[in-house]
């Protein structure tokens, strides 16, 4: 036990550090997080100023970080560090604590939430790190925030005798305060939620950064209020300025006919759109017709946005702002105004719409691409598919367009296979949708059924997006000239990851080959097919996700390892997309032959490292609004008990996903059957009293004992271990035979 302690029983910061040295020394084995340290010491000191104690003992070489941010005492203490700065993108945990991502650098700076300073997820920082002795990964602190990503957020107004404050929730418990003036309230009162802009981040002697009001939502707790949150936290806007509405509203819907003349006339080719049940925007349709000589000619057909969309207007700069549509639950919050998305530009059938398109042949026996061509069209789409719709014609053989659909389908599962044996990888993951009342609520969770004219039309886009691609390089080869232009890239699997998924797959039973990126890539396929097979291998299909690289837009073409092609773009998706914007306007540029166009190399990577951002924030939002329906979809089930899965294992408890619903919670160590052991690597932990062993993929029964809808969480209890995976089942599984025992799945 540490002397010096006060009679609070708490020791002196310089008292805390020599303390929790000679314990970590004592014990130089073992490894400890800051909630063991404080238990071992009986002090009463915070979790933040063990926090800052071990920080120092780390930068000062002696101690060193672990897996699962626990600390061992450093043998190598005296060995010295250098400290160097770099720039990145700030990518927050839930803990609070964040990773700097930097382009082009295999690691990742691992920055504590207490060095973070005030900077926010998606900030662009300058960040000074080091390498601790005995610890192969970076760590720093933020010395500068050079951009910040989000400049508006919605949070709860709270008025006091003298001030007002808005209070925004963030990732780890962390909050913002940020004050405003009372004579700014713009008719808030004391408890809605608010719109707040951020004017100064530097804190005040209260600790709040300055901010205004610029929107009133409401009362909180309404699902509308909370998808719009999510949209506007994550540095979307939930409107469009009037300017941008003013020039959507004026542009003409009438085709002229010079317009017509300047095109590829496919009006007469028989062309249909194949999309989901809900969809307004079809930015996509397939024409096929069988020529003279006997080949297939294929046309894929895609909405011609850079006709309306024009550089420098309202419409580009907004586009070019947002990148991207982004879709939650509930909703979408357009890239593009209504008039352009779901009127000018969507494909409907029966009207003469303006294309850019990807026409090509192919051998009638083969089926390999023989020919290919690029450039604007006019169409005319005979009829709208959805999937189902499509499906049922090519189960039944009977129905419009029969024989098109038939070959189309054989034709695409020929591109398909040659795809995967050339080395495409089968990311087929679920995908969670919702049934909801008209209130918004969800009555029904469920996954999304993954048919073959999904497929159909993936494989259509892919080989568009491939050709486009490669037309481009193929143009640099011949004229011996760099043409900057928008790819869409995939870099090689990180290999430490890699390996640590391996161990996984080992404790499975799957043996994973890593001698080489082709045979990393056949071990994940072999892996993934095994996982359709087997549900408890389907819980790896995440952790093998975060062992790749993110795809990226960028002016350096690397090639897309998952896709398994050496040049690839995004063309066919510019409703919802400002890439493939970009990407039409740079293809149209050299088409012609002679034709030489160079877009400014530097300013179109800024803008790829922009869309890029905010494509990461539209991933994050979509997840918030799925883990936010999620929550709500349990309310009602406090007190009931489901059957689950092991998907999750963390130094605080075990993450399950309940069997019949899919939704994710959480175990805590104190509401198991007994206490456990971690193991290393966090492979699997261990009863300290029956010995027992659990780990990923074994299935349970859990309580449900609180449902959070404000912190988006569920807390669980243990009620029984149903099944180990490779052991057989206990034997109480009998008795809950009926529920739960296989994921039901509705299209």
């Amino acid at each position: 036990m540490p002397k010096n302690k006060s009679k609070s029983g708490k020791l002196k910061s310089r008292d805390l550090e020599r303390a929790i040295y000679q314990e970590l020394k004592a014990n130089a084995r073992k490894q400890l997080n800051p909630k063991q340290l404080q238990r071992k010491l009986k002090i009463k000191n915070s979790s933040e100023s063990i926090q800052a104690a071990l920080d120092k003992l780390v930068s000062g070489g002696k101690a060193k970080v672990t897996d699962g941010h626990r600390y061992q005492f450093n043998r190598s203490g005296g060995e010295k560090r250098s400290t160097s700065y770099a720039e990145g993108r700030v990518d927050m945990t839930r803990s609070g604590a964040a990773y700097i991502i930097m382009d082009g650098e295999a690691n990742d700076i691992y920055v504590s939430s207490n060095r973070l300073g005030n900077a926010q997820d998606g900030d662009k920082v300058k960040v000074r790190y080091w390498t601790p002795g005995g610890r192969r990964k970076p760590e720093g602190e933020v010395a500068e925030v050079l951009e910040r990503s989000v400049t508006h957020f919605v949070g709860t107004l709270k008025i006091h005798e003298k001030y007002a404050e808005v209070v925004v929730d963030g990732p780890g418990g962390k909050t913002l305060s940020v004050a405003v003036h009372r004579s700014e309230l713009i008719g808030a009162n004391n408890g809605e939620k608010v719109v707040v802009q951020i004017v100064d981040w530097e804190e005040n002697r209260y600790g709040q950064i300055s901010g205004q009001i610029t929107a009133v939502l409401g009362e909180p707790g309404s699902s509308n209020i909370e998808m719009q949150s999510i949209l506007i936290n994550n540095g979307f806007q939930i409107t469009f300025p009037d300017a941008v509405l003013a020039e959507s509203e004026a542009l003409p819907g009438e085709i002229t006919p010079q317009e017509i003349n300047i095109r590829r006339d496919m009006r007469e080719v028989t062309t249909f759109t194949i999309d989901p049940l809900t969809a307004k925007d079809f930015d996509d349709a397939l024409s096929i017709q069988t020529l003279e000589d006997g080949q297939i000619e294929i046309g894929v057909h895609i909405a011609d946005v850079s006709h309306y969309v024009r550089p420098g207007s309202a419409l580009d700069e907004e586009a070019a702002d947002r990148t991207t549509s982004v879709y939650l639950v509930d909703r979408v919050c357009p890239m593009l105004p209504e008039r352009i998305s779901n009127e000018l530009c969507s494909l409907r059938p029966n009207e003469d719409k303006l294309t850019f398109s990807a026409v090509f042949k192919f051998n009638p026996k083969s089926f390999k691409v023989t020919d290919r061509w690029f450039g604007r069209t006019v169409i005319h789409s005979d009829r709208r598919f959805t999937y189902e719709e499509a499906q049922e014609v090519l189960d039944t053989g009977e129905g419009d367009f029969v024989d098109e659909l038939d070959l189309m389908d054989r034709i695409a599962d020929k591109l398909r296979k040659r795809r995967f044996k050339e080395g495409s990888i089968d990311f087929n993951t679920n995908e969670v949708r919702f049934k909801l009342d008209d209130d918004g609520k969800p009555l029904e969770v469920y996954i999304k059924d993954r048919i073959d004219t999904n497929m159909l039309i993936e494989d259509f886009m892919l080989l568009a997006n491939k050709e486009v691609a490669t037309f481009i390089k193929k143009k640099e080869e011949r004229l011996k000239q760099n043409i900057p232009f928008v790819y869409r890239v995939h870099d090689e699997p990180d290999m430490e990851k890699v390996s640590e998924l391996a161990k996984f797959a080992l404790a499975l039973g799957y043996d994973m080959d890593l001698s080489s990126p082709q045979a990393v890539t056949q071990s994940y396929n072999n892996l993934l097919a095994k996982a359709d097979e087997d549900p408890m291998v389907k819980m790896l299909s995440p952790i093998a996700i975060r062992t790749m690289s993110k795809a990226v837009y960028t002016t350096q073409n690397i090639g897309h390892y998952g896709l398994g092609f050496e040049n690839y773009t995004h063309f066919t998706s510019p409703i919802r997309r400002y890439a493939d914007v970009l990407v039409h306007r740079l293809l149209e540029k050299n088409l012609e032959k002679g034709s030489l166009f160079k877009a400014n190399p530097e300013k179109l990577e800024e803008t790829c490292k922009h869309i890029s951002s905010q494509e990461r924030k539209a991933v994050t939002a979509e997840r918030e609004s799925i883990k936010y329906k999620q929550t709500e979809f349990m309310l009602d089930n406090v007190g009931e008990e489901f059957d689950g899965v092991i998907n999750g294992l963390a130094d605080f408890g075990v993450f399950i996903e309940l069997i019949d619903n899919f939704v994710e919670g959480m175990v805590p160590f104190d509401k198991m059957d007994e206490p456990y052991d971690m193991a290393a690597g966090k492979l699997f932990i261990t009863g300290k009293k029956s010995g027992k062993k659990l780990k990923m993929g074994d299935q349970v029964r859990v309580k449900i004992e609180d449902v959070d809808l404000d912190r988006r969480r569920i807390d669980m209890s243990l009620v029984s271990v149903l099944k180990v995976h490779g052991e057989p089942a206990p034997a109480e599984k009998p008795k809950r035979q009926s529920r739960g025992s296989r994921r039901k799945v509705r299209s």
